[in-house]
């Protein structure tokens, strides 16, 4: 479930050139995340975020961890949400060449192990976007790499 959310959150920055998550709630059985966007997405955009996760999937992408010292980490990796006192060393979740962030939870080693992402449910109020979703047929559970 993790990885899919990386994958969504590379979604959404692209379609709608936003930041990661705003907030997040990743659970095995179905998640959320909440994305801050000036208009709501349209039905068909909605449809094109799962569309779009799921091409990204389907492409069978490794997913690999990396340690790296603060001082080294890509410019392109969103360093804000970090605490103040994370450790100098951090853990890099690459997911293929469409994602890279700094993450410490449970990944697949490969997407061809998360199954079909599918949206459950959508809402936009006061700017704030949030998506829940479930992943059906997931063939694996996902493990700590």
């Amino acid at each position: 479930m993790h990885t899919a959310e990386h994958i969504l959150n590379q979604t959404m920055i692209r379609m709608f050139g936003c930041e990661r998550s705003k907030t997040n709630h990743i659970e095995k059985k179905k998640s959320k995340c909440d994305y801050i966007l000036s208009n709501a997405p349209t039905p068909n955009e909605i449809l094109e975020i799962e569309n779009r996760v799921n091409e990204i999937i389907s492409q069978n992408l490794p997913v690999k961890i990396s340690l790296v010292d603060k001082k080294d980490v890509p410019y392109c990796v969103d360093l804000s949400k970090l605490p103040e006192d994370a450790s100098q060393i951090l853990r890099l979740v690459y997911v293929g060449d469409y994602d890279i962030c700094a993450c410490i939870g449970l990944h697949v080693s490969n997407t061809s192990e998360i199954g079909k992402f599918k949206i459950i449910s959508s809402d936009y109020a006061e700017g704030k976007f949030r998506i829940r979703f479930k992943l059906e047929n997931c063939p694996f559970i996902e493990t700590r790499q």
